[in-house]
């Protein structure tokens, strides 16, 4: 068995600089990654304390212009959180265990709770831009782990039940569509083709994307609940004829962002009461 890239001691540090940085705050329990276009909504957070990913020891750098790469601590909703305005992505040149590194260290740091947003392409008949849909399962293709080196983990449950439970309720008191699916993860940098999507459909595909299976392994090993969110940014290679451009996905993303938005203040304090 080969063994894992990144020494143990760098998540303990780097969860050791972010606790200093939150000296005299409560520790947030709940972090959420913001994907393309979702950015704006750290800016509604209260009591913020923004710290640059470049600040953190060890912590991958966001070489996409689209991903701001902070993390800022604050409150949502009234909710303490801790909120990742962009990811690293393994067609950035990362390993999955790199592309997941945060997750380790939000472990160290005692956090249970695990809220992902991305932008994916819809594969699902009748899928539109600016639908989302909640995660249900994922499908990888490929090799690579975020584990590698380490113990087996199941998958079983990865997507938390209970928490989707909560989200379709919460959707439904809100009049908001929300439609639960299944997540390929496709690394990229390369859009799919159109060959690669109607197999995807076969496999059971709703939504494709180049994110969060990376994080969802590493939280599910962790013992760290998780949601997870697409929104539905573009439909997918070959189902309109027309070419697929990362500035499409951006600005749906951002059209998207007052939906999303709502949709997550809302969710944050009905998770938090689910587990009281």
């Amino acid at each position: 068995m080969s063994t894992p890239s990144i020494p143990s001691a760098y998540y303990e540090e780097a969860a050791d600089f972010v606790r200093r940085k939150l000296s005299g705050r409560e520790l947030p329990q709940t972090a959420l990654v913001l994907g393309s276009g979702l950015a704006p909504l750290a800016g509604e957070l209260e009591e913020t304390l923004a710290v640059p990913y470049g600040d953190i020891p060890h912590f991958p750098a966001v070489t996409n212009a689209a991903h701001a790469g902070v993390l800022y601590a604050g409150r949502l909703a009234g909710e303490p959180a801790l909120c990742f305005s962009g990811r690293c992505h393994c067609y950035e040149g990362y390993s999955m265990e790199e592309a997941a590194f945060y997750v380790g260290m939000l472990a160290r740091l005692g956090v249970r709770r695990l809220l992902l947003t991305n932008a994916a392409g819809g594969i699902r008949p009748g899928f539109r831009p600016g639908d989302l849909m909640l995660i249900a399962d994922h499908i990888k293709l490929g090799p690579g782990s975020p584990l590698t080196g380490s113990a087996f983990a199941d998958m079983t449950r990865a997507y938390d039940s209970a928490y989707r439970q909560i989200a379709l309720e919460t959707a439904g008191e809100m009049g908001l569509s929300l439609a639960e699916g299944v997540y390929i993860y496709a690394p990229g940098p390369q859009y799919e083709t159109p060959a690669e999507i109607r197999a995807f459909r076969a496999l059971g595909a709703d939504a494709v994307g180049m994110s969060t299976v990376p994080e969802v392994i590493a939280a599910a090993a962790l013992g760290i609940r998780v949601l997870g969110l697409s929104i539905i940014t573009n439909l997918a290679a070959g189902m309109t004829g027309q070419p697929l451009c990362d500035r499409e996905v951006l600005l749906e993303g951002r059209r998207a962002y007052g939906q999303v938005g709502a949709f997550l203040k809302k969710l944050l304090p009905a998770i938090r009461r689910e587990e009281l």
